[in-house]
């Protein structure tokens, strides 16, 4: 049976559109290099308008568009990004062709996209908050991370405004206070969403009790990286608010066979 998401009216800029959310994950990877302005723009011209995307730093504190700690895996070029220099990093070239953007490049150069932001390392808080500073683009991002500290480290900089997910601290108390409703009650968060996987080592982490429980907090769930129909449909079904994907035509066809795509 459908279940149409019923999340929660959004209390931040960032979540504005009418749920399901369709993000493409590493800047929409099927469609070019992952995180690739070619990528990103392909994403845009199929009707994105939310995308998920990661950032480190240089060693000179530049906010760089990349998935990986290292150059190695899909550039022509090695060695660490947070002991390299922008100007030594910004010769490499993913997939031996595109160089590697610039988050103020992706800020400036798509005002109208909303940008969901994995904080790669601690390293990242300071660039990345002074290039949505700069670009006057606090209300079209999401700050995401693993670890708590770093989401807490760019709210304090950021203040109340800035939407935030839950990191891996506040994810395991929203699944515990799923299964109780006095830990519920008492669970605050001043995160705006919950962005997980659908389950771990075969455990679900996302199922109608959480989805519940989430929404009672005044919490959007996100989940990632769904790309076959099936689990697409399954999660929707569930009553997901967002979803994240590496196939974006795949995604915007279920949802366009359920009525539920909003092209930009």
């Amino acid at each position: 049976m459908t279940r149409a998401s019923r999340g929660p009216a959004p209390r931040f800029s960032f979540l504005d559109s009418p749920t399901p959310l369709a993000f493409v994950h590493r800047g929409g990877a099927s469609h070019g290099a992952e995180n690739s302005l070619s990528a990103i723009s392909a994403a845009i011209e199929l009707g994105y308008r939310y995308l998920e995307t990661d950032v480190h730093t240089t060693a000179d504190d530049v906010a760089v568009v990349f998935h990986d700690r290292t150059l190695d895996r899909i550039t022509d070029r090695t060695g660490r990004i947070d002991r390299l220099p922008w100007a030594h990093v910004k010769k490499a070239r993913i997939a031996g062709s595109e160089p590697i953007p610039r988050l103020d490049e992706l800020l400036d150069g798509f005002p109208d996209l909303r940008i969901n932001i994995d904080l790669k390392s601690a390293g990242a808080v300071a660039g990345v908050t002074r290039a949505i500073l700069r670009a006057g683009a606090l209300d079209r991002v999401c700050i995401a991370s693993f670890l708590d500290a770093r989401i807490e480290a760019a709210r304090r900089v950021l203040g109340p405004r800035l939407c935030t997910s839950l990191g891996r601290r506040g994810v395991a108390a929203l699944r515990l206070a799923s299964f109780s409703p006095r830990a519920s009650a008492m669970l605050r968060v001043p995160a705006a969403c919950a962005q997980v996987p659908m389950s771990v080592a075969g455990r679900p982490v996302v199922d109608r009790r959480m989805l519940d429980t989430a929404h009672a907090l005044g919490m959007q769930v996100h989940v990632w990286t769904l790309n076959s129909r099936s689990e697409i449909s399954h999660a929707l079904d569930l009553g997901v608010d967002g979803i994240m994907t590496d196939a974006p035509r795949v995604l915007r066809e279920v949802l366009e066979s359920r009525g539920q795509w909003r092209s930009s």
